[in-house]
């Protein structure tokens, strides 16, 4: 999956889980929960949500992967090969 794709489904994650904020004005370098105002139920719910999109389990150990949009992308990009 490429970086652009994983930032795609990570901003709609977003705003499904925090419908209020404008994921367009987000900060790919700032922590989501600061400048989304997520709590860890609200970050819990993102990954929940981007385990079911990307067919994958993200494991607990793994979501300080999840702090930041570039860091997310990162990491949502290397779960996944490329489509055929």
């Amino acid at each position: 999956m490429s970086e652009e794709r994983a930032r795609h489904i990570l901003l709609q994650a977003i705003h499904l889980v925090a419908p209020e904020v404008d994921v367009g004005h987000l900060d790919p370098t700032v922590p989501l929960r600061a400048q989304a105002d997520l709590d860890a139920l609200d970050m819990g719910e993102l990954a929940a949500l981007l385990s079911d999109a990307i067919h994958a389990n993200i494991p607990a150990a793994d979501l300080h992967h999840l702090a930041t949009i570039d860091g997310a992308a990162v990491y949502l990009a290397s779960r996944l090969p490329e489509p055929r």
